[in-house]
């Protein structure tokens, strides 16, 4: 299943549940990015502003945490209503007792990864984890150009979770997906695809939700 997961970092904020609404009938969910200024150089959301915005939408949040301290951040966003949240490894101290705690809140646990970081750092996690994020472009803003060179570790990971019949793991990816760029991820192995600027930049986001769906089902080779 190929899942379409509009990020609003290019949204509107002063008017997100009509933003929300423009993709409501052809999105899977909404990747909602949480940045500190801390652990990546731009903010986006306090926690208050966040559960609101969870609260409020008529599609899933999908969370994406980049931000420090993520052992807190992580379990604190998973008693929210978010239908998953992702934690990157890079700044999380105890990997293994915070996706754990995510989980046992009934929410999807992630664990992302930036570009500069190994896929091998992954795999000791992969009975713990709902969703692998591979980062495109360097986490922090919108409308970066895609990574090319990031396919092997998403192809990487799609091994893995054949060969070991994790077979409800998603694979995402997340940075600079476009009509031009999701047919490589697709091939690579991704299932679901935060796009930004591609969306909301459109004349027509949720039609072109639809294409980016197309294109990723033809491409993805099961």
């Amino acid at each position: 299943m190929i899942r379409i997961c509009p990020s609003i970092l290019n949204a509107n904020f002063d008017d997100l549940p009509n933003e929300i609404m423009r993709v409501a009938k052809s999105a899977d969910l909404i990747h909602l990015d949480i940045m500190d200024n801390i652990f990546v150089p731009n903010f986006t959301f306090d926690f208050a502003s966040a559960e609101k915005i969870i609260n409020e939408s008529v599609l899933p949040i999908d969370v994406h945490l980049m931000v420090e301290k993520a052992d807190h951040a992580g379990p604190a966003y998973a008693l929210t209503d978010a239908v998953s949240v992702t934690i990157h490894y890079e700044a999380t101290e105890h990997v293994s007792a915070t996706l754990s705690k995510i989980k046992e809140s009934g929410t999807r646990a992630g664990l992302a990864i930036k570009p500069n970081t190994s896929i091998d750092v992954i795999k000791p996690y992969l009975n713990l984890i709902d969703m692998i994020l591979v980062m495109t472009v360097e986490p922090g803003f919108g409308g970066q150009s895609f990574m090319k060179d990031m396919m092997p570790k998403v192809k990487t990971a799609r091994n893995w979770l054949r060969s070991n019949g994790f077979n409800d793991t998603w694979l995402q990816v997340d940075g600079g997906v476009s009509e031009e760029t999701i047919a490589m991820a697709s091939q690579a192995g991704a299932d679901a695809f935060v796009a930004g600027s591609a969306v909301y930049r459109a004349n027509d986001p949720s039609e072109m939700v639809n294409k980016l769906r197309a294109i990723a089902q033809d491409a993805y080779i099961s």
